[in-house]
């Protein structure tokens, strides 16, 4: 484990809630159609200082360590471009108003960010204090890669998640957006506006999310330190990468499989780790450079195929993918 001081931890922290709350300063403050150059830009700088630490990061603690964290970048960038996929159907589902969206978005990268640092705390302390927690997570993200593929061509049913439903009927809630406001009185009661169901529903989306990309990255790097910095860096650059692709995603019609291949290849790289520290040293491991290699290589085929695809198809949607098959429509 590297010996990461407390006022490293302080100093990340520090950077990333300054990033955030320029974020939400633009979003509640200056809420606006973002364009194509402004999110360009943005999605630039955000992956200009993902890789400038990592650069001063490989720099003081090692190359191994870089290695770790450029990997675990990696593994987190590609999960939230399929984030984004859900992200897209949730704002179409629920006519979220354009100028609205950026605040979303923000608000979704938040929750995104608390939710995985309880889980990687969580994650650290279970990985520590017990082994076979690398076994449970190995098959915990085989299962999850197996789902996704069988559902590769699916969107999730947001209308029916019963977190979305469960808010429905405790809060009542407007016909109609009033403004950017989540809560309004009409008539002298208090009730809720569409735009507080899509923040349930961002919400819901951030737990599921979290609870396989924790693994995920856990599977590149067991410091907690890498696992944090990479989900955060990975997450900051989301509400600009939304803008900048959401006319593109629909190109990307292997992305769901080849998520499916990385999820089930950290899987197994996970249960080996396992087999070789309880069982037998003997076992094989697989390095952090061939992680970092195979995940690249995988993304890049991905993304040519898909767009050799649709450019012979332009029938051809991608699709999320989902952990379960949708209802049938009564």
């Amino acid at each position: 484990m590297l010996e990461i001081s407390g006022l490293t931890w302080v100093l990340t922290i520090a950077l990333i809630l300054v990033l955030l709350a320029v974020d939400l300063v633009l979003a509640t403050v200056r809420p606006h159609r973002v364009g194509f150059r402004e999110a360009s830009l943005w999605s630039v700088f955000y992956v200009l200082v993902a890789i400038a630490f990592g650069v001063w990061f490989a720099a003081v603690y090692g190359g191994g360590a870089g290695a770790e964290y450029f990997a675990g970048y990696i593994v987190e960038k590609s999960l939230s471009v399929d984030n984004l996929f859900v992200f897209v159907i949730i704002m179409t589902t629920f006519a979220v108003p354009e100028e609205h969206q950026h605040r979303v978005l923000t608000f979704g990268i938040v929750l995104a960010l608390v939710m995985r640092g309880i889980f990687i705390a969580l994650g650290a302390t279970l990985l520590a204090l017990f082994s076979f927690m690398f076994l449970l997570f190995g098959l915990l993200l085989i299962y999850t890669a197996v789902q996704l593929f069988r559902h590769r061509n699916e969107d999730p049913d947001i209308e029916n998640n019963i977190i979305v439903n469960t808010a429905r009927r405790v809060v009542p809630v407007t016909d109609e957006y009033v403004g950017s406001k989540i809560f309004t009185r009409v008539d002298g009661r208090r009730l809720a506006t569409p735009l507080f169901v899509v923040l349930v529903a961002i919400g819901g989306v951030d737990l599921l999310f979290a609870l396989d990309s924790i693994p995920a990255v856990f599977g590149v790097t067991e410091e907690p330190y890498i696992v944090f910095a990479a989900n955060a860096f990975a997450l900051l650059g989301l509400r600009a990468l939304f803008f900048l692709v959401k006319g593109l995603l629909d190109r990307l019609v292997y992305l769901s499989a080849g998520l499916s291949v990385i999820l089930a290849f950290i899987g197994v790289k996970l249960i080996l780790h396992w087999a070789h520290v309880d069982i037998d040293e003997r076992v094989p491991e697989v390095s952090t450079p061939v992680s970092l290699g195979v995940i690249i290589g995988i993304l890049v085929i991905v993304t040519v195929a898909s767009l050799i695809k649709t450019r012979r198809d332009p029938s051809a949607k991608a699709h999320p993918g989902s952990l379960r098959a949708n209802r049938p429509e009564k």
